[in-house]
């Protein structure tokens, strides 16, 4: 995923059941960084669910160029893999995978049941786990005396600034602070103001920060 854009995705791993006449419908989602990891998931999920009838699957990785694929393992093509990467599409997500395991009940669901349950079952488990959005910040390293860095960060964390780390040395302290690109120029200002000009900011790379959809 490049670090320069923004892009929405599960908040944290988890699971949700449903069921659907006597079938058991079980949504297993992970964040993942790419192709290979979303295998590795998908693999870890079906060696845990080995004795399920079916462990369909999903996944959404990548920014411009977004990789997807599915699977209806043994589903009646297009009745379960496809509605779960709908689900994905529909909510914007990336870096996403999705393994809906099913426990046949005995009742037959026909294909419209089979997509609709598929695409619940996902669509459930996000609403459980939730979604986050990833936003691309600049880091920057502001270095001030010992006398001012207490008040400093106070400052920063007020004026929702976010605080990533605080060290000190000899020499005073160091704050690393995240700031969203476009607000680099007026954060300097403000730094400037905050502090008489007695502090400095100095470029430390870049990050994202997650920030809550809900």
């Amino acid at each position: 995923m490049s670090d320069q854009h923004r892009y929405l995705t599960v908040k944290r791993p988890g699971r949700h059941e449903t069921e659907v006449k006597k079938s058991r419908f079980i949504c297993s989602l992970a964040r993942v960084a790419d192709e290979e990891e979303a295998q590795a998931f998908i693999a870890a999920v079906r060696k845990e669910f080995w004795d399920a009838r079916h462990n369909c699957t999903a996944f959404v990785v990548g920014d411009e160029q977004r990789r997807e694929r599915s699977s209806d393992d043994g589903e009646p093509a297009g009745t379960a893999g496809v509605p779960m990467l709908e689900v994905l599409r529909r909510r914007g997500l990336t870096d996403t995978a999705a393994v809906v395991t099913r426990y046949f009940g005995g009742v037959l669901l026909g294909a419209g049941g089979l997509v609709r349950a598929y695409g619940s079952a996902v669509s459930e488990a996000l609403d459980q786990v939730g979604i986050v959005e990833r936003r691309p910040v600049a880091l920057l390293a502001v270095t001030v005396d010992h006398a001012r860095a207490g008040r400093l960060e106070n400052d920063l964390r007020a004026a929702g600034h976010a605080v990533r780390d605080v060290s000190y040395d000899a020499a005073g302290a160091r704050i690393e602070v995240g700031v969203p690109e476009p607000g680099t120029a007026a954060f300097h200002t403000w730094l400037a103001e905050a502090t008489g000009g007695t502090a400095t900011a100095h470029p430390a790379g870049r990050t994202h920060v997650e920030v809550d959809t809900a």
